[in-house]
């Protein structure tokens, strides 16, 4: 279940607020500058699927999102928990830093969690299949795919280049939480 959860950046202890409901997820994202969607998925994908294969089930997505924002790139990061280069990538993702581009990810098959880092504020959004997650250039972030992935998404970019990363250099994210204590809060 897509998760929202609120918190002072001083706090990661206590919750300012927390929802499950897609529309107030929304809502709140969206206050905030952040894009938050659910679209249809299909069963048919799974964790390790090749790009092509994902991208070619979700190609008329893929192209309307394309036309509508004009991105210059897509790939898919589909991994699962026998990949062995799981530790590596996650660790790369958990530290704080901003792209000088918009970051969007569509979940096509399992889950991950964002964590935005606004202000004086930390969200931390579960996304899950069928989530759409599009996070403003030069937001200050972190993200988990967890120990034991099962994951694919489909990114969008506006450079060429791809994810290129801008570490902030704090360690504001060690201090919030990882994806397996929020799935456990949620259930």
């Amino acid at each position: 279940m897509s998760t929202l959860t609120v918190y002072s950046d001083s706090n990661s202890q206590q919750p300012r607020a927390l929802t499950t409901d897609p529309a107030t997820i929304t809502t709140e994202l969206a206050a905030a500058g952040i894009r938050f969607e659910q679209w249809q998925t299909r069963n048919d994908i799974q964790a390790g699927d090749s790009q092509e294969r994902v991208l070619e089930a979700y190609a008329s997505d893929v192209q309307r999102l394309i036309n509508e924002q004009g991105y210059q790139s897509v790939d898919v990061i589909s991994i699962d928990r026998h990949n062995p280069q799981k530790d590596a990538l996650r660790q790369k993702f958990l530290a704080e830093h901003t792209h000088s581009e918009d970051e969007v990810r569509f979940f096509v098959q399992g889950q991950g969690l964002f964590a935005l880092h606004l202000g004086d504020q930390v969200f931390e959004i579960l996304c899950e299949k069928g989530d759409l997650l599009s996070v403003p250039a030069n937001t200050q972030h972190w993200f988990d795919l967890g120990p034991e992935p099962d994951l694919v998404a489909i990114r969008f970019f506006n450079n060429p280049d791809g994810w290129v990363a801008n570490y902030t250099g704090s360690d504001i994210a060690q201090h919030y939480s990882r994806i397996e204590s929020r799935i456990a809060a949620s259930q």
